[in-house]
């Protein structure tokens, strides 16, 4: 599903879930757990039927006994929770008018609590508060057929959408409880969380354990086989929330509740393989006369406890993230951006962070990747493992070693969603990997992602030749047959002479070139960079013409069509141009791509991934790590003393002063026509503030 999609679907969900607090007296911290219940509900039987398709057609059957009843270890084998009957979702869409509704979902939590132990108490049964025709109606809505074929990915996205609206209606503080998928792929895919212990001390809704599982997926194999989740959260909801998420996924974990500047729950200092976090910013207010927190094994480095003497929790949780790690154990998590520069004493706690050798990378990233933040963070980045990486003896640059750390600096990396918010696409993604993956030495991650690129923008080229080759032919029939007919037509009708002028296109004979030498390239397409470059050019340069080509004739078959009344004419009529005009349309979606879903289409995609590979050989030409200014750079200890042990990347990448050749200007454009529908969003909004504020004072 396409962003805009996916954008419009959330809204209509959103529409409706808010019906509850809109319908009732609730706050939305009240109401935000039934729509989740219902969300969980939905993915559930998801979920649900696609691994019941899969265990039925993979069951035995015997001679005499049949086939094998399902179990529901048959459903955990495949990461799917098993569902009682009366907890299904089509169970409860189904039920008669006179049932009472609330009764019968409050049930189907209490159904599935009852066969998994770590939800005890954990899913909303709340719903006979609400009236059956409210509940009917959100029932209906999370019943649509794009909900029923929707897989993970979708759920998750919608997901997070909702638990971002629940946390700009209130419904959590300041929105802590998740973190944006992009800066939590970001995360396990640098720390490539695999085996052992994986523990999230400020784990809110449990997106990095639910992203981690993906990750074990994508490797090919299991994750309850592969790793144990550790979790720790200081809020009740949000520990329902993490639990559910968890199940909801078929994964499990020890969620426990409890405030982490007291009170470490799992005792796990010294005992976590990964350790992946996004802590609540800027906390003020711990109280540091605990003996709990003047004793914390967790603030131990060089021997002592380290308090920051200013009342900010920063670097109480930078600490924690190092103190909880084996010694091969990574850290990934989010922090302010100001934390890099922090002075006083959190300069010495981080001098002594780099010193120990186990920062490893340090990202910046841009503005807008929360909902709830405008600011830009920093993604950092420990390896202890690295501490014991003896420095070459040459400080060659670029050499991985525990006297060395990656600034990467991705601020103006970014793909825009919304006017508000911004996020990573996945090749962007890919890209940021494939420079940690060639700073760490392997080459491997680098050479099959340009592979990737380059195969993916050959096999997409041919397709783009053959619809190219497809819609000139149809393009040319339909250009003949209506000029033909336009030319007899004015013979007798002198008026429709300006018919056959508007058909008399001059860029007619330069597009069929421009068509005819894409056609031919297609014959020398390899994965090649230098082959498909010129390629890309040639789709890029075709699309706008071609189109405006296809509007010319468009907009005189239409005209003329009303102006001479043609519906009426027999001989046309004859023709058939409308379903010759119909499928012109769809060959020209499928190369151009179609505005209303926001699919780019054949000619589009072939330079899109030409230019992922480019992007990446363009700065790595010989395939091995390289500073790139005003993208990265390794750094010595020496170096980041020189700068008063700072850890922001900006300070040490500098500014990338080449003329910017991967500029998409009309990707620009069309940020900026997002940026200003939301800005259209909110002075509609605020004006309908204004209209209903006038009319309360009754002017």
């Amino acid at each position: 599903m396409q962003g805009k999609q996916l954008r419009q679907l959330e809204a209509e969900l959103w529409r409706a879930a808010d019906q509850l607090r809109a319908n009732s007296k609730l706050t939305a911290s009240e109401y935000s757990m039934p729509v989740l219940g219902l969300i969980f509900l939905r993915h559930a039987f998801n979920r649900f039927q696609k691994a019941k398709v899969e265990v039925e057609k993979d069951l035995p059957v015997h001679p005499q006994r049949g086939r094998r009843p399902i179990t529901k270890k048959d459903f955990e084998e495949r990461n799917a929770m098993f569902l009682p009957e009366q907890s299904q979702f089509d169970y409860l869409v189904s039920l008669p008018e006179s049932a009472a509704i609330g009764e019968a979902i409050d049930n189907a939590m209490k159904l599935i609590e009852d066969e998994y132990d770590s939800l005890k108490g954990v899913l909303p049964k709340n719903f006979s508060i609400f009236s059956q025709d409210l509940l009917r109606e959100l029932l209906r809505i999370f019943n649509k057929e794009v909900l029923q074929k929707a897989e993970g990915d979708l759920f998750g996205k919608i997901y997070e959408y909702f638990l971002n609206k629940f946390a700009m209606t209130g419904a959590q503080e300041g929105g802590e409880f998740f973190t944006p998928m992009s800066l939590v792929q970001t995360i396990v895919n640098v720390i490539e969380p695999d085996h052992g212990i994986v523990f999230d001390p400020a784990c809110g809704s449990a997106g990095m354990f639910v992203q981690t599982g993906y990750f074990i997926e994508s490797e090919g194999l299991k994750p309850a086989e592969k790793v144990t989740f550790y979790g720790q959260e200081k809020a009740e909801l949000n520990t329902k929330l993490a639990k559910m998420n968890l199940a909801v996924h078929g994964l499990e974990g020890k969620i426990l509740e409890g405030n982490t500047f007291y009170e470490d729950k799992h005792d796990l200092v010294g005992g976590a393989d990964f350790v992946m976090a996004n802590p609540p910013f800027n906390v003020d207010g711990v109280d540091k006369a605990k003996d709990a927190v003047k004793r914390d094994p967790r603030l131990v480095l060089d021997g002592n406890v380290n308090l920051p003497k200013n009342d900010n929790a920063n670097y109480l949780w930078i600490q924690y993230f190092y103190n909880y790690l084996k010694p091969t154990g990574r850290a990934g998590f989010v922090m302010a951006s100001s934390a890099s520069d922090a002075g006083h004493s959190e300069k010495d706690i981080r001098q002594k962070l780099v010193q120990t050798g186990a920062v490893d990378v340090m990202m910046a990233i841009g503005n807008n990747f929360f909902y709830t933040r405008s600011l830009p963070c920093t993604l950092w980045f420990f390896d202890r493992a690295k501490e014991t990486i003896a420095p070459s003896s040459s400080e060659i640059v670029g050499v991985r070693s525990s006297n060395t750390v990656l600034m990467l600096d991705a601020r103006k990396i970014y793909r825009k969603v919304t006017s508000k918010v911004n996020d990573f696409s996945p090749e962007q993604l890919q890209n940021l990997i494939c420079i940690v993956n060639l700073y760490r030495g392997n080459t491997q991650k680098f050479e099959s992602t340009v592979q990737h690129y380059l195969q993916t923008s050959a096999d997409v080229a041919k397709e783009t030749a053959e619809a190219t080759a497809q819609l000139q032919t149809h393009l040319q029939k339909i250009l003949k047959t209506v000029s033909d007919f336009a030319t007899n037509y004015a013979k007798e009708n002198k008026e429709a002479k300006a018919l056959v002028n508007a058909l008399n296109i001059e860029e007619t004979t330069s597009i069929y070139e421009q068509q005819n030498a894409l056609v031919r390239a297609n014959l020398r397409v390899c994965p090649s960079i230098e082959i498909l470059e010129e390629f890309a050019h040639l789709c890029k340069a075709l699309r706008k013409p071609q189109d405006r080509l296809i509007k010319q004739l468009l907009d005189a078959i239409s005209t003329a069509t009303k102006e001479y009344q043609l519906s009426k004419n027999k001989e046309w009529k004859e023709l058939g141009i409308k379903e010759q005009l119909d499928q012109l349309k769809v060959l020209q979606q499928q190369l151009s791509g179609n505005p209303n879903d926001e699919e780019p289409g054949l000619l589009h995609d072939t330079e899109y991934y030409y230019k992922q590979a480019h992007w990446l050989t363009s700065r790595f030409p010989n395939g091995v790590y390289t500073d790139v200014e005003g993208l990265c750079n390794v750094v010595t200890q020496q170096e980041i003393e020189a700068k008063d042990w700072s850890l922001s990347p900006g300070r040490y990448v500098g500014v990338d002063t080449t003329t910017n050749d991967d500029v998409d200007y009309e990707e620009r454009l069309n940020e900026l026509h997002i940026e200003l529908e939301g800005l259209n969003e909110e002075a509609i909004a605020l004006a309908k503030s204004i209209s209903e504020n006038y009319k309360e004072l009754a002017i």
